[in-house]
């Protein structure tokens, strides 16, 4: 189960599958509109079974705690250029500069053990992160100054420079508690949180290590809501027992990888769907510090010699569409797209121009067709993947074709996921083939995160994003601008030359786009996220989107 993090400057984690039985809740159902319920039950492979931790600041638990027992101040969707539903807060205002930004608080709303939330707890939370930076997931306490209760119902948040796009971390990242709870708690970074008090419309009612169910807390703010009354969350550490379950009719939510989705899944019922948004570019990584991969002229030619329409279908199934080399994902960021520098380079499969390129960076095909230099020097390189992931491990297969047949040979280091993040992050790899793992609601958050040379390091430390070690002082300038900024126009014109920066340098090689994966049962609910209606990002494992689905869904 590859999930994405929605963080700052925070390591990306991954969650592999494990080899454990699973344990699921759900009685035995017939599929599709036969199998009738009340009860929404999730599918959702994790790997592992539950911990009944919910400590919205550990992100172990995020996904299972965030939107479903606690809430963040906004709703900002990344899916719709980052549109805002109000949550604890009624509104919100940037200050002159945009150095601040204040939020107005709702009244009425109550945590679910009755005591009132209000402005006090917002500001206590963000300094209880201030105070403990290991719960500072999003690292918002890199860009801020101090958060103060400025008013009754407002609190106010001071910036140390411009930094616009850190009102999705702020706003929609960052759940809200109780400082009357919390302020007790001797050392929170350590607190399980086993019985978690929050403002959102569920309750923990109970927790085993097989399964959580979770009611609808009777004294939520939102009148009404959650409709959903029940929700059962077995923990499923085997993928194809997972997909039995949505196969079956017994649970209603999936968020997983199904092979041959269509015979398996959407066949047994005209009520079973799917859609799989993409989020994220699936790239190879250079390693700028190695001399050959530091040459430009030789990452564009990795770019024009790569199928990706192939390494889309044989790959990964279709269910990945093919990237392009500006880094923007589309259709999700259609409207952001340059289109017309993608009509000047394309997004063509051209291994002409690629040996075309090679040659005039001075190489020549050798007797035993790898493209060698003067000095002497092949173009043949390890890349390291993730050997567990077997569909980048497809990927790579068609990817290595595609660059033989221009000169170019590398070859695959399928490593477990410990053995390579560290290979990753500490600079020690040629070619690398990753996700970011970082999305918001723009690209900005990703291409941020690829090419900001304060993520990065020297070889042999940790780079905690910009792991190519790309620096680029007219690009750093962009970065920064587009931060300082809340005109969308002058935000659309610092991406076009972002996306210049992609073409021309070609820091990373975007080859495929990684996708939520998500399936779902009409039969007894309606209201589901769909391409045509994206009011959240509707994956079971993206938080708090999950709680914007669970207030939209309604029993039928």
């Amino acid at each position: 189960m590859r999930r994405l993090i929605k963080a700052g400057a925070v390591l990306a984690t991954l969650t592999l599958a494990g080899a454990l039985a699973a344990c699921g809740a759900s009685s035995p159902g017939s599929g599709g509109s036969s199998a009738k319920t009340t009860t929404l039950t999730i599918s959702n492979e994790n790997g592992a079974l539950w911990t009944c931790d919910f400590s919205p600041f550990n992100g172990s638990d995020t996904l299972l705690s965030v939107g479903l027992v606690y809430e963040t101040l906004d709703y900002v969707n990344p899916l719709q250029s980052g549109k805002v539903t109000p949550m604890l807060a009624t509104s919100y205002s940037w200050g002159a500069g945009d150095k601040s930004l204040t939020f107005t608080i709702r009244p009425g709303v109550k945590f679910s053990n009755g005591t009132p939330m209000s402005a006090k707890d917002v500001a206590y939370t963000f300094n209880l992160l201030k105070k403990y930076p290991a719960l500072d997931l999003s690292g918002v306490w890199s860009v801020l100054s101090s958060v103060t209760q400025t008013g009754a119902d407002q609190v106010t948040m001071d910036f140390s420079a411009p930094a616009v796009p850190w009102f999705y971390y702020i706003a929609d990242q960052v759940p809200i508690v109780s400082q009357a709870i919390w302020s007790k708690i001797a050392n929170p970074v350590a607190y399980p949180d086993t019985h978690p008090v929050g403002t959102g419309p569920y309750l923990v009612n109970p927790c085993t290590s097989a399964n959580i169910t979770y009611t609808a807390n009777p004294d939520y703010w939102q009148a009404g809501e959650p409709r959903v009354k029940k929700i059962e969350y077995p923990a499923f550490t085997s993928n194809n027992t997972a997909n039995d379950e949505l196969a079956n009719g017994q649970a209603q939510w999936g968020a997983q990888y199904i092979p041959s989705i269509a015979s398996f899944y959407t066949s047994k019922s005209p009520d079973f769907h799917y859609w799989f948004p993409p989020t994220v570019n699936v790239s190879i990584v250079p390693n700028l510090t190695n001399p050959l991969l530091g040459n430009v002229k030789v990452r564009q030619a990795i770019s024009y010699a790569i199928n990706r329409s192939q390494v889309s279908s044989l790959g990964e199934s279709g269910y990945e569409p093919p990237a392009n080399q500006t880094g923007i994902v589309t259709p999700t960021f259609s409207s952001t797209l340059d289109s017309s520098l993608v009509a000047q380079i394309g997004n063509a499969y051209d291994p002409a121009k690629a040996r075309q390129l090679l040659e005039q960076a001075g190489y020549k095909m050798n007797s035993a067709g790898v493209m060698t230099n003067a000095k002497g020097q092949q173009l043949s390189f390890t890349v390291i993947n993730i050997g567990d992931y077997s569909d980048w491990v497809a990927d790579m297969q068609v990817i290595a074709q595609d660059l033989k047949a221009v000169g170019i040979v590398v070859t695959p280091d399928n490593l477990t996921n410990t053995d390579f993040e560290a290979d990753l992050y500490y600079g020690k790899y040629q070619l690398a083939f990753y996700d970011q793992q970082t999305f918001g609601p723009s690209p900005y958050y990703e291409l941020n995160n690829w090419l900001n040379s304060a993520d990065t390091a020297p070889i042999g430390k940790v780079a905690t994003t910009n792991y190519e070690r790309y620096s680029n002082t007219v690009t750093e300038s962009l970065l920064n601008q587009y931060a300082a900024t809340t005109s969308t126009a002058t935000q659309q014109s610092i991406m076009n030359q972002i996306q210049q920066v992609m073409v021309s340098d070609v820091p990373i090689i975007p080859v495929v786009e990684a996708v939520d994966w998500y399936q779902y049962d009409t039969a007894s609910f309606s209201g589901w996220p769909t391409a045509a209606d994206p009011y959240a990002q509707p994956s079971a494992y993206a938080y708090p989107d999950m709680e914007q689905v669970l207030l939209h869904l309604q029993p039928k």
